[in-house]
């Protein structure tokens, strides 16, 4: 039976890619991020860092997951245009430790597409919308890494 999907472990993927020597980010999120939500209207505040600039975005959403990658995309699109094209199609979360009840750890976990690629990413802490930043933070930085064509081994350079 012919696979119908191939769905990258984006997560164990840059785990790799960060233990190995001389690997940088291709952003960094400055401080923290900022969420307020007062049931209505969602905002997020995030300042976002590459190479040679710093930007510093708002953005609101449905829901605090919402505008959370609304602020990491409106960030990052000036500076890696493909981002525009990665989308949420799948989000669950769940308590880690069952025995500490509403004390316990969340994992959140959320699958990307970019209408080409699918990928999924998985991401823990004590808050919920804290996993929800660093597992999407690990979206988009996946989705920025895929796009970057792979350095040719200079042996086949003509």
């Amino acid at each position: 039976m012919k696979r119908l999907l191939n769905i990258r472990d984006a997560t164990k993927e840059l785990n790799i890619l960060r233990s190995l020597k001389g690997y940088t980010s291709p952003f960094e999120v400055v401080g923290a991020y900022r969420l307020i939500d007062d049931g209505s209207r969602p905002e997020a505040t995030v300042i976002i860092k590459t190479d040679n600039q710093e930007m510093h975005e708002a953005s609101t959403g449905v829901g605090p997951v919402d505008a959370l990658a609304n602020v990491l995309k409106k960030s990052l699109a000036s500076i890696f245009p493909a981002i525009q094209a990665v989308k949420l199609v799948d989000f669950s979360s769940r308590i880690h430790e069952a025995k500490s009840g509403t004390a316990a750890q969340v994992e959140v976990s959320i699958i990307f597409t970019d209408s080409r690629k699918i990928w999924s990413v998985v991401a823990i802490s004590a808050n919920i919308n804290m996993a929800s930043f660093l597992a999407l933070l690990d979206g988009f930085e996946y989705a920025i890494l895929s796009e970057v064509p792979e350095s040719k081994n200079p042996d086949e350079q003509g």
